[in-house]
């Protein structure tokens, strides 16, 4: 009879789980500010020049430093849209909220211009981060150096990234609406490399609106699920990852310029596993999780190192006096 009580204990325990999911922000844009010289954001900057090879100098490895900072977030229309002009009048830029607003005071935000054709036919632009988010990286010192305490890889867990994820109740995002009538949708990736795009809401609305994605296939009543068992470490690894947002226009839509602002991404979701302590740190053991990502990792970050370096030297032949804005 004991043992039948503490089982329900433990059932019951794990029931309350479900019937109560979590709510993480995915991503708080009010952390990604420049708070570096160069234009980084110093808890998301990733120095891509180890992978750079042998062909560049001390001086050009410096510039092969990327970060989730707003204005480094590309804004890439779709290609019959994707004119010299429109794409070039098409980006991301800080945002401060008036310390007498009413929501999000003083706070930083991201803001969007999209420069749509004016022809009438449909078109989108995806706003997404420079580089890909990583899911298990490591966070670094103040030296650039790993930080080895980090077992989990955790430097973007809450930059873009959230772990553990379950089944997914809602997706929620604050967004500032200036009555456009374009649709805003979200991009997210999981554990096993497969993109889904959801479509959110409409831009017709000024102010400050939280714009959500409800799973229509959630089962909130924990009676009518089907109850499995999963094996753990390295297969339960269940994350997701930020891809970036589109904007979308129709045909019917005028176009020319869309400006929005976007403060954050909150996901609401079960728990995949229950919290707790396993006797055993089964990646600092057998590393399996960072494995899977570096060859790719490297790969691409060896690309984006020598893009950097491209654009900087780019920048420096530019006339000086030049103005995205104009």
């Amino acid at each position: 009879m004991k043992r039948f009580g503490i089982l329900l204990g433990i059932m019951l325990f794990a029931m309350s789980f479900s019937l109560f999911a979590v709510e993480t922000v995915l991503v708080d844009f009010n952390t990604l500010t420049a708070d570096m010289e160069d234009g980084n954001n110093k808890a998301t900057v990733v120095d891509f020049s180890g992978k750079a090879g042998v062909g560049y100098t001390d001086e050009e490895k410096k510039l092969m430093k990327a970060s989730l900072a707003i204005e480094k977030w590309d804004v890439v229309l779709n290609s019959s849209a994707r004119t010299v002009m429109n794409q070039k009048l098409s980006y991301t830029k800080e945002a401060k909220v008036n310390e007498n607003a009413q929501k999000f005071a003083g706070e930083t935000v991201m803001g969007i211009r999209v420069h749509f054709p004016e022809e009438p036919f449909n078109a989108y632009a995806i706003v997404k981060p420079p580089f890909e988010i990583p899911a298990y990286m490591r966070k670094t010192k103040d030296d650039g150096t790993e930080d080895e305490a980090d077992k989990n890889g955790s430097k973007f867990d809450g930059y873009g990234v959230v772990k553990n994820v379950g089944a997914i109740k809602s997706i929620a995002v604050d967004v500032y609406g200036s009555n456009f009538k374009n649709g805003l949708g979200i991009i997210l990736k999981d554990q096993y490399g497969e993109e889904r795009n959801l479509f959110l809401d409409y831009l017709e609305f000024r102010g400050w609106r939280t714009l959500g994605w409800v799973n229509p296939s959630y089962i909130s009543e924990v009676r009518n699920r089907e109850l499995k068992k999963y094996p753990l470490y390295p297969r339960t690894t269940p994350m997701r990852k930020l891809m970036g947002f589109v904007i979308y226009k129709d045909a019917s839509q005028d176009g020319g310029d869309v400006i929005t602002y976007i403060k954050d991404v909150k996901l609401t979701y079960d728990l995949a596993i229950l919290p707790g302590v396993d006797d055993i740190d089964n990646e600092a053991l057998w590393g399996i999780l960072d494995a899977r990502e570096s060859s790719r990792r490297n790969a691409e970050w060896r690309k984006l190192g020598e893009v950097q370096v491209l654009r900087a030297l780019e920048q420096r032949k530019l006339d000086q006096s030049s103005d995205k804005t104009k």
